[in-house]
Protein backbone atom coordinates (compact mmCIF):
# COMPACT_ATOMS: atom_id res chain seq x y z
CA UNK A 1 0.00 0.00 0.00
CA UNK A 2 1.26 3.38 -0.96
CA UNK A 3 0.75 6.48 1.05
CA UNK A 4 1.58 9.96 -0.89
CA UNK A 5 2.41 12.93 1.51
CA UNK A 6 2.34 16.27 0.33
CA UNK A 7 4.49 18.65 2.61
CA UNK A 8 3.66 21.64 0.32
CA UNK A 9 -0.26 21.61 1.71
CA UNK A 10 0.49 19.79 4.70
CA UNK A 11 3.65 21.07 6.46
CA UNK A 12 5.23 19.18 9.48
CA UNK A 13 4.65 20.62 12.42
CA UNK A 14 6.71 19.75 15.99
CA UNK A 15 3.38 19.80 18.34
CA UNK A 16 5.55 18.72 21.42
CA UNK A 17 8.36 20.96 21.03
CA UNK A 18 5.14 24.07 20.56
CA UNK A 19 3.75 22.51 24.10
CA UNK A 20 6.94 22.15 25.69
CA UNK A 21 8.03 25.84 25.01
CA UNK A 22 4.80 27.39 25.51
CA UNK A 23 4.25 25.18 28.57
CA UNK A 24 7.34 26.11 30.27
CA UNK A 25 6.66 29.86 29.37
CA UNK A 26 2.97 29.77 31.23
CA UNK A 27 4.80 27.98 34.10
CA UNK A 28 7.04 30.58 34.70
CA UNK A 29 4.68 33.13 34.32
CA UNK A 30 2.14 31.87 36.94
CA UNK A 31 5.19 30.78 39.56
CA UNK A 32 5.85 34.84 38.57
CA UNK A 33 2.20 35.83 39.13
CA UNK A 34 2.01 33.81 42.37
CA UNK A 35 5.32 35.12 43.79
CA UNK A 36 3.80 38.50 43.61
CA UNK A 37 0.68 38.16 44.76
CA UNK A 38 2.88 36.81 47.75
CA UNK A 39 5.12 39.68 48.00
CA UNK A 40 2.04 42.29 47.52
CA UNK A 41 0.04 40.32 50.71
CA UNK A 42 3.11 40.39 52.79
CA UNK A 43 3.13 43.89 52.62
CA UNK A 44 -0.09 44.35 52.87
CA UNK A 45 0.01 42.80 56.36
CA UNK A 46 2.86 44.21 57.43
CA UNK A 47 1.45 47.52 56.87
CA UNK A 48 -1.54 46.88 58.49
CA UNK A 49 0.42 45.97 61.52
CA UNK A 50 2.97 49.00 61.17
CA UNK A 51 0.27 51.19 61.05
CA UNK A 52 -1.82 49.84 64.45
CA UNK A 53 1.75 49.87 65.89
CA UNK A 54 1.64 53.65 64.82
CA UNK A 55 -1.56 54.24 65.96
CA UNK A 56 -0.94 52.94 69.51
CA UNK A 57 2.12 54.74 69.78
CA UNK A 58 0.20 57.44 68.49
CA UNK A 59 -2.15 56.98 71.60
CA UNK A 60 -0.02 56.52 74.14
CA UNK A 61 1.80 60.06 72.95
CA UNK A 62 -1.66 61.84 73.29
CA UNK A 63 -2.11 60.35 76.84
CA UNK A 64 1.42 61.36 77.79
CA UNK A 65 0.60 65.32 76.37
CA UNK A 66 -2.57 64.89 77.90
CA UNK A 67 -1.40 64.38 81.75
CA UNK A 68 1.52 66.94 81.07
CA UNK A 69 -1.04 69.26 79.93
CA UNK A 70 -3.20 68.36 83.57
CA UNK A 71 0.26 68.37 85.34
CA UNK A 72 0.74 71.96 83.43
CA UNK A 73 -2.63 73.46 84.56
CA UNK A 74 -2.15 72.48 88.19
CA UNK A 75 1.19 74.23 88.51
CA UNK A 76 -0.45 77.31 87.00
CA UNK A 77 -2.87 77.47 89.85
CA UNK A 78 -2.00 80.86 91.89
CA UNK A 79 -1.58 78.45 95.10
CA UNK A 80 1.17 76.29 93.00
CA UNK A 81 3.10 78.41 91.76
CA UNK A 82 5.35 79.49 94.11
CA UNK A 83 6.40 75.76 94.06
CA UNK A 84 6.49 75.47 90.29
CA UNK A 85 9.02 78.92 90.54
CA UNK A 86 11.08 77.03 93.23
CA UNK A 87 11.06 73.66 91.05
CA UNK A 88 12.53 75.46 87.88
CA UNK A 89 15.24 77.22 89.88
CA UNK A 90 16.09 73.82 91.12
CA UNK A 91 16.21 72.51 87.97
CA UNK A 92 18.52 75.62 86.70
CA UNK A 93 20.86 75.02 89.49
CA UNK A 94 21.04 71.84 88.81
CA UNK A 95 21.61 72.16 85.14
CA UNK A 96 24.46 74.74 85.86
CA UNK A 97 25.92 72.96 88.54
CA UNK A 98 26.66 70.10 86.64
CA UNK A 99 28.47 72.46 83.76
CA UNK A 100 31.96 72.47 83.76
CA UNK A 101 33.81 74.30 81.63
CA UNK A 102 36.93 72.26 81.77
CA UNK A 103 35.06 69.43 80.97
CA UNK A 104 33.56 70.90 78.05
CA UNK A 105 36.82 72.06 76.31
CA UNK A 106 38.12 68.59 76.79
CA UNK A 107 35.30 66.81 75.28
CA UNK A 108 35.04 69.45 72.07
CA UNK A 109 38.91 68.75 71.97
CA UNK A 110 38.09 65.25 71.69
CA UNK A 111 36.01 65.61 68.49
CA UNK A 112 37.48 68.97 67.32
CA UNK A 113 39.09 68.39 63.46
CA UNK A 114 42.51 69.60 62.24
CA UNK A 115 42.39 72.98 60.81
CA UNK A 116 39.00 73.88 62.92
CA UNK A 117 38.79 75.77 66.04
CA UNK A 118 36.49 77.48 68.60
CA UNK A 119 36.32 81.16 67.83
CA UNK A 120 33.14 81.81 70.60
CA UNK A 121 30.86 79.52 72.76
CA UNK A 122 27.61 80.30 74.61
CA UNK A 123 26.42 77.81 77.08
CA UNK A 124 22.52 78.22 77.67
CA UNK A 125 19.99 76.01 79.26
CA UNK A 126 16.35 75.29 76.81
CA UNK A 127 12.88 75.29 78.28
CA UNK A 128 13.30 72.12 78.85
CA UNK A 129 16.28 72.54 81.08
CA UNK A 130 19.06 70.98 78.66
CA UNK A 131 22.28 72.11 78.19
CA UNK A 132 22.62 74.15 74.97
CA UNK A 133 25.74 75.29 73.64
CA UNK A 134 25.84 77.95 70.52
CA UNK A 135 29.25 78.38 69.36
CA UNK A 136 31.13 79.60 66.15
CA UNK A 137 33.95 77.97 65.07
CA UNK A 138 36.60 79.06 61.69
CA UNK A 139 38.21 76.53 59.60
CA UNK A 140 38.96 76.46 55.76
CA UNK A 141 36.15 74.61 54.50
CA UNK A 142 32.91 73.22 54.84
CA UNK A 143 33.85 69.28 55.14
CA UNK A 144 35.56 70.51 58.30
CA UNK A 145 33.08 72.03 59.74
CA UNK A 146 30.17 68.19 58.50
CA UNK A 147 33.51 66.32 59.85
CA UNK A 148 32.80 68.14 63.23
CA UNK A 149 29.09 67.58 63.59
CA UNK A 150 29.17 64.27 62.61
CA UNK A 151 32.04 63.56 65.83
CA UNK A 152 29.89 65.42 68.04
CA UNK A 153 26.95 63.47 67.00
CA UNK A 154 29.03 60.45 67.46
CA UNK A 155 29.64 61.06 70.98
CA UNK A 156 27.67 60.51 74.17
CA UNK A 157 28.30 64.22 75.14
CA UNK A 158 26.47 65.96 72.55
CA UNK A 159 23.80 65.53 70.53
CA UNK A 160 21.32 67.11 68.41
CA UNK A 161 23.67 68.89 66.70
CA UNK A 162 23.48 71.06 63.30
CA UNK A 163 25.24 74.05 61.34
CA UNK A 164 22.68 76.56 61.75
CA UNK A 165 24.92 78.88 59.11
CA UNK A 166 27.95 79.45 57.48
CA UNK A 167 29.49 82.89 56.48
CA UNK A 168 32.71 83.10 54.09
CA UNK A 169 34.86 85.49 55.02
CA UNK A 170 36.07 87.93 51.56
CA UNK A 171 40.06 86.99 51.37
CA UNK A 172 40.70 90.85 51.57
CA UNK A 173 39.31 90.97 54.56
CA UNK A 174 41.17 90.95 57.96
CA UNK A 175 44.18 89.98 56.51
CA UNK A 176 46.62 87.29 57.28
CA UNK A 177 45.16 84.61 60.12
CA UNK A 178 41.84 85.29 59.21
CA UNK A 179 39.48 82.61 58.90
CA UNK A 180 37.95 81.47 55.67
CA UNK A 181 34.61 80.44 56.83
CA UNK A 182 32.59 80.03 60.06
CA UNK A 183 30.18 78.46 61.28
CA UNK A 184 27.32 78.66 63.77
CA UNK A 185 26.44 75.30 65.14
CA UNK A 186 24.18 74.21 67.90
CA UNK A 187 23.68 71.20 69.91
CA UNK A 188 22.96 69.97 73.26
CA UNK A 189 25.78 68.99 76.24
CA UNK A 190 25.32 66.26 78.18
CA UNK A 191 27.06 66.20 81.51
CA UNK A 192 29.63 63.46 82.53
CA UNK A 193 27.01 61.86 84.90
CA UNK A 194 24.38 61.45 82.76
CA UNK A 195 26.47 60.39 79.85
CA UNK A 196 28.05 57.46 81.71
CA UNK A 197 24.93 56.55 82.92
CA UNK A 198 23.46 56.28 78.97
CA UNK A 199 26.54 54.14 78.41
CA UNK A 200 30.25 55.09 79.04
CA UNK A 201 32.23 57.40 78.12
CA UNK A 202 33.22 58.00 74.65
Amino acid sequence: MRIDINLATQPYEDSRRFWTYWGTGLGLLGLTTILLLFIAVTRFINATHERKEIADMQAIIGKFDAERTTAEAVLNQPQNRVTRDRSRFLNELFARKAFSWTRLFEDLERVMPAHLHVVSINPDLSKENNIEIKMVVGGDNSDQARDLVRKMEGSRRFKQTEIISEKTNDKNEGGEGRDRIQFDISTLYIPTAEADTAGGEQ
